[in-house]
């Protein structure tokens, strides 16, 4: 019976040149790996020990690339290890087997936000309509299931995105903010949603997850262990659960922390 490892990526396994939170002396950085490069610059990293890490983990379990990017921005990320089989994009809106979206699982999740969601236009037209271009850097929509502005975090008016979550509440939605992207995705569009499908099909006996942000907290309750580090959404809020580790590593070495965890369950999970 496989353990089945669903992992969040930005600032979780894979960081920005911002988020990288290199505290040591120069001397004593990590060596990094790029696994992203976007308009032929680099821009996401891991640590070599990450990425040997990942590549044993790929090995040892059913390794699930877990994120809110849409599946173009997913495939811009060259990670290291096995190709994974299965990989969840846009916050579970897509379900990808080898590469390829799984239309049945993509028409049951618009089914369910068509029944119970405000459409996505109105949640557009309001962020349009409140958001402060003096603030706003970009409106965008992803795969025509959520929406998302990047912003000035330094001239963002912390009551605007207060309102924003209460306004969406009441319609369905939720809002996250993460770095310099506030998102708005509907309630029943979940990481765990996707994760437990996965799980359904490959007979997983042992699920594992990791994440830092706010829409990485049903990923983290659905299964039966997780991790989060010590920087993001959810160690800013002291959010925890009982089968929640909280983790002190903050930026890349994080990612190593988190890996580490993932193999040393793995294994117990394979001799218990």
């Amino acid at each position: 019976m496989p353990v089945l490892v669903a992992s969040d990526l930005d600032r979780t396994l894979i960081y920005s040149a911002a988020a990288l939170a290199l505290t040591m002396p120069d001397a004593r950085a990590p060596r990094l790996l790029c696994v992203e490069v976007h308009e032929s610059k680099p821009l996401s990293y891991m640590t070599e020990t990450s990425a040997a890490l990942l590549t044993e983990l790929g090995d040892a379990a059913v390794f699930v690339p877990t994120t809110t990017r849409t599946r173009k921005q997913y495939q811009r990320i060259n990670l290291p290890g096995p190709e994974p089989t299965y990989a969840i994009c846009a916050n579970g809106g897509h379900l990808l087997v080898d590469g390829v979206t799984d239309l049945d699982w993509h028409a049951q999740v618009t089914a369910r936000l068509a029944e119970e969601c405000a459409p996505l236009d109105e949640v557009r037209e309001y962020l349009m309509a409140t958001a402060d271009p003096v603030w706003v850097r970009k409106h965008r929509v992803a795969e025509d299931l959520f929406a998302y502005l990047v912003v000035e975090r330094e001239l963002l008016p912390e009551d605007w995105v207060k309102e924003l979550a209460v306004w969406a509440e009441n319609r369905g939605w939720t809002v996250s903010l993460q770095g310099r992207k506030i998102y708005a995705v509907p309630k029943p569009l979940t990481k765990s949603a996707a994760m437990r499908e996965v799980a359904r099909r490959t007979g997983a006996s042992l699920t594992l997850a990791a994440g830092d942000s706010l829409l990485d907290a049903d990923l983290l309750l659905a299964a039966d262990k997780g991790w989060r580090p010590g920087h993001g959404e959810l160690a800013d809020e002291g959010w925890t659960a009982p089968a929640i580790s909280a983790l002190p590593e903050r930026g890349v070495l994080a990612g190593e922390r988190i890996l580490r965890e993932f193999l040393r369950t793995t294994a117990q999970g394979a001799t218990a």
